[in-house]
Parts: C-alpha cells; sequence; structure tokens
C-alpha cells in the first residue's frame, strides 16, 4: 500500500516533466523563425485639366468659379481614365460650355509593392473660357507628365512638350522650365510656366503646363477670366520598404545548431532534429523514477 502511495505522484512528475520538456522546443524554434513585412503602399496621382478659375459676368453682378477636372485619378487602387472633353454649366444661356477638347486626354496611377507611378497624356487640345467663344486660351500639340517613385531609387519627375503652343491666337515659343507672358491688346494676359517639375527623397511632380489668366475681351466687363489652369499633372510617393526578418545568426563562440558535423553524427545514430528534446524528457523521467524508488526504499526502513 505504501509503495503504491509513492510510486503514482512518481510517475506523474516523470510524465509531466517529458511533457513539458517536448512542448517547450518547438515552441522555441516557431518563435525564433518569426517575421512580419510592414510599410504603406505608396500613392500615385494623374490629371489632365485641373482650372481654379472665377468668372465674372456682367459688370461682376453675377460670379461663377469655373472648377473642373479632366480624368483625375488616384491611387494605391490603380486607374486610368480617357475622356475626351470637359463642359461648364452656368455660363453660357444654360447651354454647356466645352473647357477642353482633345483628341486623346488620358492619366493613368498604379502602385504596386515597389513602384507608385503617375503618368499624363494631353494631344491636339483646345481650351476655351467664358467671353472668348471662339478663340482659344490655349492650343497644344501634345504634352506628357511622368512621376516615377520606386523603393530605392530617387523618385523621378519629367514632362515634355511636343509640338506647337499656341496662346489667344499667338504662336509662342516657350522655353522648359521657365516663364512665358502673352500680351494680346483688348483680350487680356496669359503667364505660361512649361514643365515644373519637384522631388523631395520620397516624393514627385511634374506638371506639363501651368497657366495664370487674366482675360477681359474689349475691357466689356461681358465675362471676366481670371485664375490658374494646369494641364498635364502626375504625382508619386514612394512605396515604404518591407521590414527585413530579424536575424537568427548566433554571436560569440556558441556552435550553430545544425552544424555540419552534427548532422552527421544524428545521422549515423538514427537522430533527428527532436532528438535533443526526447533526450531532456528522458532524463526528467530517470530523475523522478529515482527519486520515487529513493522515497519508496526509505518508507520501507
Amino acid at each position: 500500500m505504501n509503495g503504491k502511495k509513492f510510486r503514482m505522484p512518481a510517475r506523474r512528475l516523470a510524465t509531466v516533466a517529458t511533457a513539458t520538456a517536448l512542448a517547450a522546443g518547438p515552441a522555441a524554434l516557431a518563435a525564433a523563425g518569426t517575421a512580419h513585412a510592414t510599410g504603406d503602399q505608396g500613392r500615385a496621382s494623374a490629371v489632365v485639366l485641373r482650372t481654379g478659375l472665377d468668372v465674372s459676368l456682367l459688370n461682376k453682378t453675377v460670379n461663377v468659379p469655373l472648377a473642373v477636372s479632366l480624368n483625375e485619378v488616384q491611387a494605391p487602387r490603380s486607374a486610368e481614365k480617357t475622356a475626351l472633353t470637359a463642359t461648364l454649366d452656368g455660363v453660357n444661356g444654360g447651354r454647356p460650355f466645352s473647357v477642353l477638347a482633345a483628341e486623346v486626354a488620358t492619366a493613368k496611377a498604379t502602385v504596386t509593392p515597389a513602384k507608385a507611378e503617375g503618368y499624363t497624356r494631353l494631344a491636339h487640345a483646345r481650351l476655351h473660357v467664358p467671353g472668348l467663344p471662339l478663340l482659344s486660351l490655349v492650343e497644344i500639340g501634345q504634352v506628357t507628365s511622368k512621376a516615377t517613385c520606386a523603393v530605392g531609387k530617387a523618385p523621378v519627375a519629367e514632362s515634355n512638350l511636343l509640338g506647337g503652343v499656341t496662346v489667344l491666337g499667338k504662336k509662342v515659343t516657350v522655353t522648359t522650365g521657365g516663364t512665358t507672358d502673352v500680351k494680346v491688346p483688348g483680350i487680356g494676359e496669359v503667364r505660361l510656366d512649361l514643365s515644373k517639375r519637384e522631388t523631395t527623397s520620397r516624393t514627385a511632380a511634374a506638371t506639363a503646363l501651368e497657366l495664370k489668366v487674366s482675360v477681359n475681351p474689349l475691357k466689356l466687363n461681358v465675362a471676366e477670366v481670371e485664375g490658374t489652369l494646369t494641364l498635364a499633372r502626375a504625382t508619386c510617393e514612394t512605396p515604404a520598404a518591407a521590414a527585413a526578418p530579424p536575424s537568427t545568426a548566433p554571436s560569440g563562440d556558441v556552435k550553430p545548431q545544425g552544424a555540419p558535423g552534427e548532422e552527421a553524427n544524428l545521422a549515423e545514430t538514427g537522430g533527428s532534429s527532436m532528438t535533443p528534446y526526447l533526450a531532456g524528457g528522458a532524463l526528467a523521467l530517470v530523475m523522478a523514477g529515482g527519486g520515487a524508488l529513493a522515497l519508496t526504499h526509505r518508507r520501507r526502513n
């Protein structure tokens, strides 16, 4: 009877020790191999036309904001638009007024884990403002803008003008990265900034053409237009690089587990990667059993 009372706890102790040793090993390995990647997706945008104009009719008794955008897209969700015209209501006797007409008007915004990119192309376009229904404010052959932000590289912004530019009926020569002023007596003034580019360590922005407009045909105050217009703009922001997994390399003089010598010994004896945990469990079992026998022998004496 006495022997049973001491042997049962000893068996239980050995079982618990073995289970603990076997469970601890795989858990430690799983924790050492966990890695997480974090970071922002990045961003990109593109727009063919954006206006910020104030239109005054009848000696400024009626003010109409001319806020129009054409083919404006934004990502992380990649998108593309190709509408060819933009119209405005409320300034043409109740009829739609055509602000922009083009043969090609494309805007794309794309984001991947490695790169964000905005791209815009405008070709054979005519831009009109109220008060000048027959005379184009600007006519453009072709302009493109592209902003590229790739992981591990410096952001790049580029704009190109292909073909001529006509402002208020006058063919003009514009300078890349410079400013051109066009004045037409009795009509107004337009200031053009061509190929504006901006970059930082993670962002880029390119604008093919930006216009500052002040138009009052024949100074009759029938339609006075002031403000800015942006043609072919693209922007981007670099996606954040994924975090590198934590290093598991040993330090100091500690010999790495699974070294070639140890692998050879395990193969010769039929061992495996679980052998150290099985050995630990067996040792715990032997120690527990030895303690139980000692207690039993002492009780009997």
